[in-house]
């Protein structure tokens, strides 16, 4: 058995069975564990999704989002078990791997459009007449 293999083995009991399929230019809602002394509890940021890195356990997504007037950009690892759940609010329409070009823009021009997804065909009227 080689390096590449063995490091493979390792990681696979450190990745997360089931993680949330989002892409760049979705909004979501980050639900972190936070420890303040003994207690724990949840804490949920909530931004756009702006660049994804790395893969296996080392994979990390940033999430940006405004507050009172000033952006805040926080790095995730996905796999991290800190993070309690991921959950997709509104997914944009980006044609950028990165966007990086979020940070120079403020109000209105920050918005994406919204990715509409197709309605399955058993729902849709058909004409039988």
């Amino acid at each position: 058995m080689n390096k590449q293999q063995l490091l493979n083995t390792v990681e696979q009991t450190s990745l997360k069975d089931e993680t949330p399929w989002f892409e760049i230019g979705d909004t979501v809602d980050v639900h972190t564990k936070i420890l303040e002394g003994n207690k724990e509890r949840i804490q949920v940021f909530s931004g756009v999704v702006i660049a994804r890195s790395g893969s296996g356990t080392r994979e990390m997504f940033t999430v940006r989002r405004i507050v009172a007037g000033q952006g805040v950009e926080r790095k995730f690892p996905l796999h991290s078990p800190r993070i309690g759940k991921i959950e997709v609010k509104r997914s944009g329409v980006v044609r950028r791997a990165k966007l990086y070009f979020l940070r120079d823009r403020v109000g209105k021009a920050v918005r994406l459009k919204e990715r509409r997804t197709k309605a399955p065909a058993a729902n849709k009227k058909t004409n039988s007449a």
